[in-house]
């Protein structure tokens, strides 16, 4: 790899890190509001063992923040954020990173592919350094490179921090909860679990993550691609549209992803619970289980906070990534 793509690569993970914590931080209590929701079960009967009075069942989004705070105070709101905003520093980092190499590997592929059809022509994508849109690949492209990057971040990052906040999430409705801080309750889970239990719903959060980043990245692709074709380009051929551009194609990018991939991140949430092994076992049984006793809107419980989350995390990933590889470049730094 020259300097150059290593520099690249270097500041795209800085780039992606920084904007992966501070959406978290931002927009952690609708993640915890999501997360709680999923975690109880529709009928009381099916409830798990370890839910008491200290944890009573939630009637919505709004009652869920209000028994959270009376319960636990304000920063009950973000009971598991250190494991969120580790875990998605990281993922962003990944996502982004892995993104653009796919981007890179499938337009070279459709170069290969059309060298063989016509001879004569040109170069299709194979760029790379901050191509977020990777318009050059289409449609059918993008949602590859986006497949292979939500994928990518699931096994590398997102599985393990995931289960240790939806772990830590579910012990705060025990009686007594007994992880006293991410140190110590991810020590407990992988002592009594092994690494296992930190990788607990590998296969419904690969599944998620990449029909996630597939139609995450291709729909902002295609809204933002829209939206700028208006404004003029450099002389390297990027388009100099303003932040809200990416901010607003972020918005629109986020609530179809919600709808599109729910059913996926219900079935992660329940397979990563303290009970989620034991009741469940594997994640088909999990479904079968969700739809004989909870019926199938359950997979979609918990969309209205999820919906505000994915809709603003989408915004202030994209723009604040875009906004600091602008920031990196002015300042010299490639």
């Amino acid at each position: 790899m020259s300097d150059a793509k290593k520099s690249n690569v270097g500041l795209s993970l800085l780039a992606g890190g920084i904007s992966g914590a501070v959406e978290a931080t931002l927009t952690y209590p609708a993640e915890y509001v999501k997360t709680q929701l999923q975690l109880q079960s529709k009928l009381s009967k099916t409830a798990p063992s370890h839910l008491t009075a200290t944890a009573p069942v939630s009637k919505g989004p709004v009652d869920c923040v209000v028994q959270t705070v009376r319960n636990h105070g304000v920063l009950g709101l973000y009971r598991g954020l250190s494991a969120m905003a580790i875990g998605n520093a990281a993922k962003a980092s990944v996502r982004f990173v892995a993104y653009e190499q796919f981007v890179v590997l499938v337009g070279k592929a459709q170069d290969s592919f059309a060298r063989r059809e016509s001879p004569s022509a040109g170069d299709v994508g194979g760029q790379s350094g901050g191509a977020i849109l990777g318009e050059k690949i289409g449609t059918v492209g993008m949602m590859i490179a986006g497949l292979g990057a939500g994928m990518t971040e699931a096994a590398l990052v997102v599985t393990p921090s995931e289960t240790i906040k939806t772990k830590f999430i579910d012990d705060q409705n025990s009686a007594k909860p007994r992880y006293q801080g991410l140190i110590h309750g991810t020590r407990l889970i992988i002592k009594e679990e092994g690494l296992a239990g930190i990788y607990r719903g590998l296969v419904p959060v690969m599944l998620r993550q990449g029909a996630n980043q597939a139609v995450r990245f291709t729909t902002y692709g295609k809204i933002r691609d829209f939206f700028a074709a208006g404004y003029p380009k450099d002389d390297k051929g990027k388009r100099n549209d303003p932040w809200y551009v990416s901010f607003a194609s972020g918005v629109a990018a986020g609530i179809v992803t919600v709808y599109a991939t729910m059913p996926f991140d219900v079935l992660k949430t329940k397979m990563q619970g303290i009970q989620g092994k034991a009741k469940y076992g594997t994640s088909l049984n999990c479904i079968r289980v969700m739809f004989q006793e909870e019926g199938v809107l359950a997979f979609w419980k918990g969309a209205t906070p999820r919906l505000g989350r994915l809709m603003f995390s989408g915004a202030i990933v994209f723009t604040s990534y875009e906004q600091l590889m602008k920031l990196f470049e002015r300042i010299g730094w490639k």
